[in-house]
């Protein structure tokens, strides 16, 4: 086995990394502070991509394992507007406390070791994205609760006013209701999450049947960002490109470049011709999003995205 790849962060990207290292003919060393399983603020949306890059990496088995819930329907939600389309194929839904932790046991079993000391350096930084420096009151928060009630097989998508709100069903029976909203808006409301879902009529009616479970996260200031000019050391997942959670590309994309990270830290690659690569693959998704975000920021949402087809939306926003 050859060198060591250190690795700071053990979350999808950073235990995507490690896998790759491996199979590079590296050692990996995790470095993760946190215990797992754990709770993440995210859609836990799983678009049809996902397959091939977990087969890849020899996790696919323990995603299904996992019993995560079957996605076949997108389902737009505008104001008093709405559309329904069928994905191409099925996409999946399955909690970060699950996914997480199926991903850094796969790594472990293939050989890579897991510390929970802080990382002081790293050849691959796969720690997420720090906060945002935005000026109190303009400041954009994340948050999530998971429900239990009749299950639907879409993600769904819901935008009112200067927010937005994602609801897919997860493993174990469990409905995923995870959003975005800006200071402004929830001062209005206490920071109270359940009170912001009724001022969506539709939303309203969709979670009246069901019963949250758990309490509701809470994650910010956000900030949507890129890092493509540190040549300096390999980042993956949100440490390298945080694109917004509507766009259900999350995941997928922290699973890719963790595994291109993976890959270029073992064979040597500059890192500048990684971020080339990573670049070419975010580029599309971060732009679209920009695009629908500032829609959103200005209270345009509700009349833009309906001028786009649901099946060309979610095109548009998959790392390629």
């Amino acid at each position: 086995m050859g060198r060591t790849i250190t690795i700071a962060g053990g979350g999808p990207a950073g235990a995507a990394a490690a896998l790759a290292a491996i199979q590079g003919g590296c050692g990996a060393l995790v470095m993760e502070k946190s215990k797992f399983p754990r709770q993440k603020v995210c859609g836990e949306f799983f678009s049809p991509e996902i397959e091939p890059l977990l087969a890849r990496l020899g996790a696919w088995q323990p995603f299904l394992n996992a019993s995560p819930a079957r996605i076949r329907r997108l389902k737009l939600n505008f104001g008093a507007a709405g559309k329904t389309a069928s994905l191409r194929e099925p996409g999946w839904g399955l909690s970060r406390s699950a996914f997480d932790a199926l991903l850094l046991q796969r790594a472990s079993a293939a050989g890579a070791a897991v510390s929970r000391q802080a990382a002081a350096a790293a050849h691959i930084l796969a720690c997420g994205r720090k906060a945002a420096a935005t000026s109190r009151g303009r400041r954009l928060f994340g948050f999530k609760a998971h429900f239990e009630g009749p299950p639907d097989d879409a993600v769904e998508l819901y935008f009112f006013g200067a927010a937005y709100v994602g609801v897919n069903a997860v493993e174990n029976g469990l409905t995923n209701v995870c959003g975005l909203a800006g200071e402004e808006l929830l001062g209005r409301f206490g920071f109270d999450f359940d009170r912001l879902l009724l001022q969506s009529p539709a939303l309203a009616e969709r979670v009246k049947p069901l019963t949250r479970r758990s309490g509701w996260l809470s994650t910010g200031p956000l900030e949507f960002r890129q890092h493509f000019s540190d040549t300096t050391v390999y980042r993956a997942g949100d440490a390298l490109s945080f694109v917004d959670p509507f766009t259900g590309s999350g995941l997928l994309a922290a699973v890719k470049t963790g595994a291109l990270a993976g890959m270029a830290a073992a064979r040597g690659d500059p890192v500048a011709d990684y971020l080339a690569q990573c670049r070419q693959c975010l580029r599309k998704p971060f732009e679209i999003a920009g695009i629908l975000r500032n829609a959103l920021k200005w209270g345009l949402a509700e009349t833009v995205a309906p001028l786009i087809p649901s099946r060309v939306l979610f095109a548009l926003t998959r790392p390629r």
